[in-house]
């Protein structure tokens, strides 16, 4: 599996960004995609999943000003992100797992005034 992802960057508090990622290469039509993210020096956590079923995830963190969508067509999911905080920046990655983990490159999202 693949994961091509796009977006990230630098925005002041308050701000919008998206992030996008496409899967290309799963066997499965049944997965979960998303995204985790990794703050300076801490660990990679869970910031929102969407499951083919449209289950979804969210870390309560981020529910109420991130949006996580799909298109099972594409296997593509976007992430829009509202409202950022200082406390959003990390490098986040593209998550996609169906019959095993798999993780894109990681895409920087700095929030800072």
């Amino acid at each position: 599996v693949q994961l091509q992802a796009s977006g990230g960057g630098m925005v002041q508090p308050g701000g919008s960004l998206r992030l996008s990622c496409a899967a290309s290469g799963s066997r499965h039509y049944r997965n979960i995609i998303g995204w985790y993210r990794q703050p300076p020096g801490l660990e990679r956590d869970l910031v929102a999943t969407i499951a083919t079923d449209g289950h979804i995830n969210y870390d309560p963190a981020v529910k109420g000003r991130f949006t996580i969508f799909r298109d099972n067509a594409e296997n593509t999911v976007s992430l829009q992100m509202n409202s950022l905080k200082p406390e959003d920046t990390g490098t986040y990655y593209c998550y996609f797992f169906d019959v095993r983990r798999w993780w894109g490159q990681g895409t920087q999202v700095t929030v800072s005034s």
